[in-house]
């Protein structure tokens, strides 16, 4: 027996944005080039969809309509298959995003050390929810999920680069200065950037900032400890 399930028709994105559809013949043509010296990489083509994904974000600021189904022409996918992606990693933003994307991590340790009261403290300053941009589409704010720099707890990330051992009153200063186009430098890591050309960055399309970042202290401590009482790795004794 064949059984027919009605099916609602697509939703609407989120926030109602108007969604590009198509690309203007120059711009195809570039983000088309890019593309094939990112798919040459690899061995097989479809796996350079992540970097791809990266590339038309890197167009809009996010994922449009145009970004995905260049993405399916490129690499022979559905756009379906390519939308799955899409979805999974939090990187790709769906919604337009701000020249800077402000994220503060509220998981467990960052929480626990003020991460959420970091967020209350932006979200009541700037006038946004996260997943919101402030109007002079400067800053966009949200939560992320663990960064993996608990050692510097609280964290906040600003396009990917950290922020370390926050507080709300130095992160309303972060914003405040983001806003106002001073130049802002990271905790560690790389020089900061956009939105959109740390997107490029990520597809590996455009290169030249040097990460000089070492670890710290607070990433050494249990390795200190370590060293103090005489432990090593099993397996690793005696080894260099």
């Amino acid at each position: 027996m064949t059984v027919f399930l009605p099916l609602n028709s697509k939703p609407e994105d989120p926030q109602g944005n108007n969604s590009r559809a198509t690309y203007p013949a120059p711009t195809l043509a570039q983000l088309t080039k890019d593309a094939h010296d990112i798919i040459g990489r690899y061995p097989h083509p479809r796996s350079a969809l992540l970097p791809l994904l990266h590339l038309v974000q890197s167009e809009d600021g996010y994922l449009t309509d145009a970004g995905i189904d260049f993405c399916s022409a490129q690499l022979g996918l559905t756009g379906a298959e390519v939308t799955a992606v899409a979805t999974f990693y939090s990187m790709y933003r769906r919604t337009p995003t701000g020249e800077y994307l402000v994220g503060v991590c509220t998981n467990t340790l960052c929480a626990i050390m003020g991460g959420d009261a970091i967020l209350d403290s932006l979200q009541e300053h700037l006038g946004v929810h996260a997943g919101e941009t402030t109007e002079d589409g400067r800053v966009t704010l949200e939560h992320v999920e663990c960064n993996a720099a608990c050692d510097y707890a609280p964290v906040v990330m600003v396009n990917w680069e950290f922020f370390d051992n926050q507080t709300p009153s130095s992160a309303r200063e972060l914003v405040d200065a983001l806003r106002a186009g001073e130049e802002v430098t990271p905790s560690r890591g790389a020089a900061l950037c956009s939105f959109k050309q740390t997107a490029r960055i990520l597809a590996g399309v455009e290169t030249g900032r040097a990460d000089t970042s070492v670890a710290g202290p607070p990433t050494l401590a249990g390795l200190r400890v370590a060293h103090q009482k005489g432990m090593a790795a099993r397996g690793l004794e005696g080894e260099d």
